[in-house]
């Protein structure tokens, strides 16, 4: 199936407009939008010309607003549902994502350091599953430093014939992903990736979790954080008891 063109900006607006409506694909939403445009290029231009009645008639439902007859089918959560996806796809819901500054960053600057992604939906948070996060944090870590060198969506992942495999791709340079929850089937693609996945409980601060590995890395690694640092198997700490790292 072909990309449409689409810019990363449009595309997390729709992937997180799209959210509020779980009961339609993701690529149902998108078809509907198109209609409603009449061009399969969406932009910020005619997303800008979305009203909450002219959504509600693209996804082919119908209400009352602002005085104008529709449907009897309203109610104060629908329209509010309404009213935050149009907000949403306007962007003005792009300053409160809040999103964190990215820290500079060149190839080379940390030595003897790992790069670590992070399933995230909120601000600089934990908080994500790998098949529905919004985005991937990315940050690389030497036992001295962490920076927070991308931000990376995942709203085109929509667009590809094998979801996994974009997402995996996606952080294809990284060595850890941290992450809430992830099925079989996309963990065993992470796994032959070369990715380390650790699971998590939802909604931590991401450098709170990271700060644990780091700790990890600055003294006693555990053999598979060893290996990714390419610590041979004999200068690596025998006996080594993990604690809850991962």
């Amino acid at each position: 199936m072909a990309k449409p063109p689409i810019s990363n900006k449009v595309a997390l607006r729709i992937a997180l407009a799209s959210k509020l409506f779980p009961e339609l694909p993701l690529p149902e939403f998108i078809q509907a939008l198109q209609t409603y445009v009449g061009s399969d290029i969406l932009n910020e231009k005619n997303l800008g010309t979305l009203t909450v009645n002219s959504l509600k008639m693209a996804l082919g439902k119908s209400y009352e607003v602002d005085g104008e007859e529709a449907g009897d089918d309203a109610d104060s959560a629908d329209m509010a549902v309404m009213k935050e996806a149009v907000r949403i796809l306007w962007g003005e819901m792009d300053e409160v994502e809040d999103l964190p500054a990215l820290d500079p960053y060149q190839e080379g600057d940390m030595p003897n350091s790992i790069r670590i992604a992070v399933a995230s939906n909120n601000k600089e948070k934990l908080d994500g599953h790998f098949g529905s996060c919004v985005r991937f944090l990315v940050y690389q870590m030497s036992p001295t430093e962490m920076r927070l060198i991308d931000i990376r969506s995942t709203a085109e992942a929509e667009f590809a014939d094998d979801k996994n495999d974009f997402r995996v791709e996606l952080i294809r340079d990284c060595q850890v992903l941290y992450l809430v929850e992830i099925g079989g089937p996309a963990a065993g693609k992470v796994i032959q990736s070369g990715l380390y996945p650790i699971k998590k409980e939802s909604g931590s601060p991401a450098r709170e979790v990271l700060s644990q590995l780091q700790n990890a890395l600055a003294t006693s690694p555990p053999p598979w954080l060893a290996k990714l640092l390419g610590v041979a198997d004999g200068e690596r700490v025998k006996n080594y008891r993990a604690r809850n790292y991962a």
